[in-house]
């Protein structure tokens, strides 16, 4: 019996030997034929190891985390409008967007005309023209903050979230040419998701900047860069637009979605660029969120902004510091002009006067008196505090509408021909050529005089604090002219060194001398330097 199993053992053991061995030809077999196989059918690169595929594993970062919660908030706003005279146009229907040497631009996506074929009749029906912008919800109502230029003039307006087929209908609730700001809601009954506000007056130059918007029509298209400056003034006349600039890559398109910072929360609306291709160079620009907010709150209340305004021009000029220093105070605002029948008039404010504080609190400059007093309420009362010709006075203003209050002013075109050169003797020279105003210039200045300049001499101190050719002279330091004796007896006052302020009527003429844009009237600027040494 011991026997037997020991037999039947050692059969167990030299199968099981026999079955391993050829197990093991026929995978080495294998091998080897499928390698051959391989350097057959590899004939490109019989050396070469194929690559493989790893498995995927989102890296995931602050970006992605960014770009997946404004997902559903981020819009796309397809908007159909006439062209103005039957004509489509590529920036919309405003003068200067086409304008190549324009360096500021709003942008819009790809216009699309319809209407007339080619070849057909001009006189038919008005033509057609399909624009794109962006917004971004901001109520889960459905609530959406633009840009103006983006609707304006809009005769339907459909509205698209990414990741979402369905196409909404949207109206307009009302807009702010101010700001360049639109409120539009989308038409359906259900709720969605708002962005996250931020408040803007934290945002530092340096800071991250994520734009999120549909350049050239390409939904939910995400570029980043860094806060590259604050305030920027791009728009003379433009009280309400402080922007924040950016480099992050922003396009036609674009316009009117949200500037994020790195939590993803809105500190502003992307609304222009600078450009002189017409695409992104790393100059953009996007209205405060602040403002934003400000505006928006008001259109919702009211259907419209309403701003407090007291009726008074100024220009930046009247701020700088020199300019102030020769006046003999070191803040505040000087007045251009003051609107005979707002209420600045009516409190007894005269040009010329500075506007040192409002309710005995300082006045930093033109940005913080128009803020201050835009942001009270229409119809109250503050107390202007006033330095006039040294004399610190009070007048209690009556805050009024600002869209009620209109401010023109006009000088005709010169017609007196009388030309001498300005030529006072000591160490002080200004370098231009006077004429006096005829009675028909005089009787179009509100203070009846001045001295015209002719002609401004090149490097000279006056063409260094920017006088040009056409400029009327009225005063000089306060100091009101009215003849070439006038000036002569200011110049000798002065030295090498000391403040010196022109109060200046720009007429027309000088604006196009200047290359500035010119608009038709005649504008009270204030320039100012410090004399050179000698």
């Amino acid at each position: 019996m011991k026997l037997f199993d020991k037999m039947r053992q050692q059969k167990l053991l030299s199968t099981t030997l026999m079955l391993f061995t050829l197990s093991v030809g026929i995978l080495i077999g294998t091998l080897i034929n499928t390698q051959v196989s391989a350097q057959r059918g590899q004939t490109a690169a019989p050396d070469a190891t194929p690559l493989s595929i790893p498995k995927a594993t989102p890296l995931g970062n602050d970006f992605t985390a960014l770009a997946k919660k404004l997902e559903p908030s981020v819009v796309n706003i397809a908007v159909e409008v006439l062209a103005k005279g039957g004509q489509p146009g590529l920036f919309g229907d405003d003068d200067d967007s086409d304008d190549s040497s324009d360096l500021f631009r709003r942008f819009f996506g790809q216009g699309a005309p319809g209407g007339q074929g080619k070849g057909a009749p001009q006189q038919q029906q008005p033509q057609r023209r399909s624009q794109s912008g962006t917004g971004f919800i901001v109520d889960k109502n459905g609530y959406i903050i633009t840009n103006n230029h983006v609707v304006e003039g809009a005769e339907k307006i459909r509205v698209k979230l990414d990741a979402d087929p369905t196409e909404y209908r949207a109206h307009v609730i009302g807009t702010d040419k101010e700001t360049d700001l639109a409120v539009i809601k989308i038409d359906a009954r259900k709720t969605f998701t708002p962005v996250t506000i931020a408040n803007s007056d934290a945002v530092q130059v340096g800071d991250w900047a994520v734009a999120i918007g549909a350049p050239f029509g390409l939904e939910a298209t995400v570029t980043a860069g860094i806060i590259s400056a604050k305030g920027r003034d791009i728009n003379p006349g433009k009280s309400f637009q402080h922007f924040i600039q950016t480099d992050a890559a922003i396009n036609p398109g674009n316009s009117g979605g949200p500037l994020l910072n790195i939590k993803g929360e809105v500190i502003g609306v992307n609304t222009m660029i600078a450009t002189r291709t017409g695409g992104s160079e790393g100059v953009g620009f996007a209205l405060p969120m602040n403002m934003a907010v400000r505006a928006y709150n008001d259109i919702i209340r009211e259907g419209r902004v309403t701003r407090g305004a007291i009726g008074v021009t100024f220009l930046p000029g009247n701020t700088r510091p020199e300019a102030l220093k020769a006046m003999g105070v070191d803040h505040g605002v000087m007045l251009d002009g003051v609107e005979p029948k707002g209420p600045a008039a009516a409190a007894g404010l005269k040009t010329d006067d500075i506007i040192i504080g409002i309710n005995g609190q300082p006045v930093k400059d033109g940005d913080d008196l128009i803020s201050r007093i835009s942001d009270t309420p229409v119809n109250s009362s503050v107390t202007l505090n006033v330095d006039r010709d040294g004399k610190k006075m009070d007048f209690k203003v009556t805050i009024r509408d600002r869209n009620e209050i209109v401010n023109r002013g006009e000088v005709s075109e010169n017609t007196a021909p009388v030309d001498s050169k300005l030529d006072a003797a000591g160490d002080v020279k200004f370098g231009i050529g006077l004429r006096s105003l005829s009675d028909a210039e005089r009787s179009k200045i509100a203070d009846k005089r001045g001295m015209y300049v002719t002609r401004v001499e090149q490097d000279s101190f006056a063409e260094e604090i920017g006088m040009k050719d056409h400029d009327v002279i009225t005063a000089i330091n306060r100091q009101p002219v009215n003849s070439r004796e006038d000036i002569l007896r200011i110049q000798q006052t002065l030295k090498p060194g000391d403040a010196v302020a022109f109060r200046v009527i720009r007429t027309p003429e000088a604006q196009v001398r200047g290359r500035q844009a010119a608009t038709g009237e005649p504008q009270s600027i204030l320039l100012s330097g410090t004399l050179p040494q000698k």
